[in-house]
């Protein structure tokens, strides 16, 4: 367990909103959970807001880093983050994407830092299935990407939906023919 204040709060945050919810957790859970002290919390984070931020902020860099370094074990190609992700979901405590989890906890504040954070995650991560697209030599590559994005989060979501990997698996076939 880390032992500075800050990484404390962040990994106790990310770890509590993703298994509750954003909403669902209060700043008593987290700091009992987190071991640290209203005093840290403010000392690190002007509130819970800021915190969120900074938690989704870690989350992409994280799941972008993870969805990398296994889509490069698969082997590289562009159909690889569909496998990717059905293992991914079969992690214990899968709950879906943190980001449309998060958007849809605030989708009364479209303008707000977790929605824009969001759409920005969602961005870079159809710009490195772009990239991956190219790398492969398909033409249209910013078109089929974002087909590809669109594909992943139905995917994800279905799989919630219906507890399996096989949307992953569909997915992947949907996109096999989109690059054909």
């Amino acid at each position: 367990m880390p032992t500075r204040a800050r990484d404390r709060l962040l990994e106790a945050a990310e770890e509590l909103f993703y298994e509750e919810g954003i909403n669902g957790v209060g700043l008593e859970r987290l700091l009992t959970h987190s071991g640290v002290g209203r005093a840290s919390l403010y000392r690190h984070f002007e509130g819970k807001d800021d915190l969120v931020a900074a938690v989704l902020q870690r989350r992409d860099e994280h799941w972008r880093k993870w969805l990398r370094e296994r889509v490069e074990a698969h082997g590289g190609a562009p159909l690889a983050v569909f496998d990717v992700m059905a293992e991914g979901s079969q992690e214990s405590g899968f709950r879906g994407c943190a980001f449309m989890n998060a958007m849809a906890e605030r989708a009364k504040e479209p303008g707000s830092t977790v929605h824009r954070l969001a759409v920005e995650h969602k961005r870079k991560v159809a710009d490195y299935v772009r990239g991956l697209i190219e790398d492969a030599g398909h033409a249209g590559a910013p078109e089929l990407a974002e087909q590809f994005a669109l594909l992943m989060d139905g995917a994800v979501v279905t799989a919630m939906r219906e507890c399996s990997i096989d949307p992953f698996r569909r997915a992947r076939r949907m996109a096999e023919r989109l690059l054909s």
